[in-house]
């Protein structure tokens, strides 16, 4: 089934009395399950394509269905609702709470969400074990790798139980060592869990990783395939 599918997308921004191309009639489409790798070099296009994607911006024309949901013209509110019941983040920056502790930090959208408390705390801990932090619950950020911190990032993104996961530039902040172990758990969560993963990269090797490599270069898709 697809779970993404975007059609003729165009997405230009004026700088000063420039008009920038961000995205020039990008179609794709993308497949529940799939482990999706987006790359390109330095103003290629794929953090704009991401941003689309999650639904925090929409294009200026062209069409985009996430889980057969027209989202090509959502309002701003109508965005953050589809964000909220499909879609979970992980970001370069692992933007915890310092004063929460890893628990918490993932418990925190549950009870946003009016999650009765001992519920979201029981899903949190299910959450962080998926991860491998079931000895890092109570430990705060300042008290965690950042390997550790990534993984409960995460675990945060799992906590609505989302169709999709946009991960960008997971492994950015991280050595390699650490990088891998992460790139392990998103491949063992989307071949044991069957979660849809897309990750931005501007590393091939990490993009080697995913299961598909679609690569931008100037706003446009030069190549859409298995990794090389």
């Amino acid at each position: 089934m697809k779970l993404i599918e975007a059609k003729d997308i165009v997405k230009t921004y004026v700088m000063g009395e420039a008009q920038i191309t961000a995205l020039n009639n990008v179609s794709i489409a993308i497949e529940e399950g799939e482990f999706v790798a987006i790359t390109g070099s330095s103003g290629s296009g794929k953090s704009t394509l991401m941003h689309l994607l999650g639904c925090l911006d929409t294009p200026n024309t062209g069409t985009y269905f996430l889980d057969n949901i027209n989202v090509s013209q959502a309002s701003r509110d109508e965005l953050a609702h589809i964000r909220n019941q499909k879609i979970g983040f992980v970001f370069q920056k692992f933007y915890l709470l310092t004063d929460l502790t890893a628990l918490e930090n993932v418990a925190l959208p549950l009870l946003y969400a009016r999650v009765k408390e001992s519920d979201a705390y029981q899903q949190a801990t299910d959450h962080l074990k998926k991860v491998n932090l079931a000895d890092r619950l109570n430990h705060y950020p300042y008290q965690l790798s950042g390997g550790q911190q990534q993984r409960v990032a995460i675990a945060r993104a799992l906590t609505n139980r989302p169709c999709i996961i946009f991960a960008d530039e997971p492994t950015g902040n991280l050595d390699s060592a650490t990088g891998n172990i992460i790139m392990e758990i998103f491949k063992q969560l989307n071949q044991e869990q069957r979660v849809t993963i897309v990750m931005v990269t501007h590393s091939t090797e990490v993009a080697r990783k995913a299961g598909r490599v679609i690569e931008l270069a100037d706003g446009k898709i030069i190549r859409d395939g298995a990794p090389s």
